[in-house]
């Protein structure tokens, strides 16, 4: 057999559906809405052939900067040598999804800010700045009050 190059060549495993989620596409897919802005990352959904982005794309994640009734388009960078081409692709709606990506920020945002409304109630100030987490300290465990226990396997059983 020839070598094959084609536009879908070696998405066997990358577009195959999800453990029972085979079947045709939600309608629900079809009611969320996107707007300009919005943060989203690609995924083709094979159950759908119209519209779905090139393999590359899978996995991606963009800014939606066009949005049309069945499509939206999106910006996704890609490396091209020594560069970052900004690449727009229009995709249906069944092969992006939104991105989780700021959630973790968005919520500490809120946090900050109520924090920040707590501090001023009571007229102090409030270190907001983010800090590692850090090693546990040194410390010596003692055998007196932890009597050592010998691990064992225990023995194999029939429950038949």
């Amino acid at each position: 057999m020839p070598h094959s190059f084609g536009y879908r060549a070696r998405t066997r495993d990358m577009f195959k559906r999800g453990f029972k989620e085979h079947g045709p596409v939600k309608l629900s897919t079809f009611l969320i809405t996107f707007r300009i802005g919005d943060i989203v990352d690609i995924k083709a959904n094979a159950a759908q052939q119209k519209g779905m982005p090139h393999k590359y794309y899978h996995g991606r994640t963009g800014i939606v900067y066009n949005v049309t009734p069945h499509a939206v388009g999106v910006i996704v960078y890609k490396v091209v040598g020594n560069r970052y081409i900004e690449k727009r692709v229009n995709i249906r709606v069944e092969h992006v999804r939104h991105s989780k990506c700021r959630q973790e920020f968005l919520d500490r945002v809120q946090r900050n800010h109520k924090l920040r409304e707590e501090a001023k109630a009571k007229g102090e100030r409030v270190t907001l700045k983010r800090f590692p987490v850090l090693p546990s300290a040194a410390h010596t465990v003692s055998a007196k009050d932890n009597a050592p226990e010998t691990l064992a396997p225990k023995p194999y059983e029939t429950t038949i």
